[in-house]
């Protein structure tokens, strides 16, 4: 059982929920477009099988991973993917990403949305598992409170990162800083860090989202750079 009375838990259901948010946004886009073909009644019951696969799903790849997570150098490897989605999230994506066609029966809506969400989810199931440190009560729970937030407020959310990008820059942030703890973390490192004070826990993990913001942000004024030559031309 979790210990609701623990900081620690809560702090790691945060972590949980935010990068939810970051990186689930377009999955309930996903949705709405897989869904826009059916009719009103036929929408409800694709999107709520949709939803439940998707979900039911996404825990059981997240809870496979953060069983993993205790194998030497899986967590170095992790961490590395997962400096590069946070890298990725800062860099706009180009037109005709994630483009998705709206169904025409319920059954292959609910495929749509199953299988656009597992492709989609790489990235939200590498950084959960991260997140909740192997604890599969932890990652139940947070993600328990987390999709019904994305599910029914995701365009407020959406709309507030085109509005705000300093909320997407401080999601990527937070992968790089549970990239950098994973990799301090892995058991492969601690011959390294074995005797080292505690503090260089927080260093790594401050270090790895130093490294994502700086990254995305210089790719990201390269490609800006990039596509004004383009139309100046």
């Amino acid at each position: 059982m979790p210990d609701f009375s623990n900081p620690v838990f809560w702090y790691a259901v945060a972590q949980i929920i935010v990068i939810d948010l970051v990186l689930s946004g377009d999955n309930a886009v996903v949705i709405a477009l897989a869904c826009r073909n059916l009719a009103p009644a036929q929408r409800r019951v694709g999107i709520l099988w949709g939803v439940l696969g998707a979900v039911g799903l996404r825990v059981v790849l997240t809870a496979f991973a953060a069983l993993l997570m205790d194998w030497p150098w899986l967590k170095i490897v992790g961490g590395i993917l997962l400096l590069w989605i946070g890298v990725k999230l800062l860099v706009p994506e180009q037109e005709g990403e994630h483009e998705i066609h709206g169904a025409g029966n319920v059954w292959g809506a609910v495929k749509t949305i199953i299988v656009a969400d597992f492709v989609m989810s790489l990235d939200n199931v590498v950084a959960v598992a991260g997140a909740s440190h192997g604890s599969i009560p932890l990652l139940v729970f947070g993600l328990l409170v987390s999709i019904p937030i994305i599910v029914f407020a995701s365009q407020i959310i959406m709309k507030a990162m085109e509005r705000m990008p300093i909320i997407v820059t401080l999601g990527a942030g937070l992968l790089g800083w549970v990239a950098g703890a994973m990799i301090f973390s892995d058991p492969a490192m601690r011959p390294l860090v074995a005797g080292q004070p505690a503090w260089l826990h927080y260093v790594a993990s401050a270090v790895g989202a130093l490294v994502v913001v700086l990254i995305g942000w210089l790719i990201a004024r390269r490609r800006q750079a990039g596509y004004r030559v383009l139309e100046e031309g």
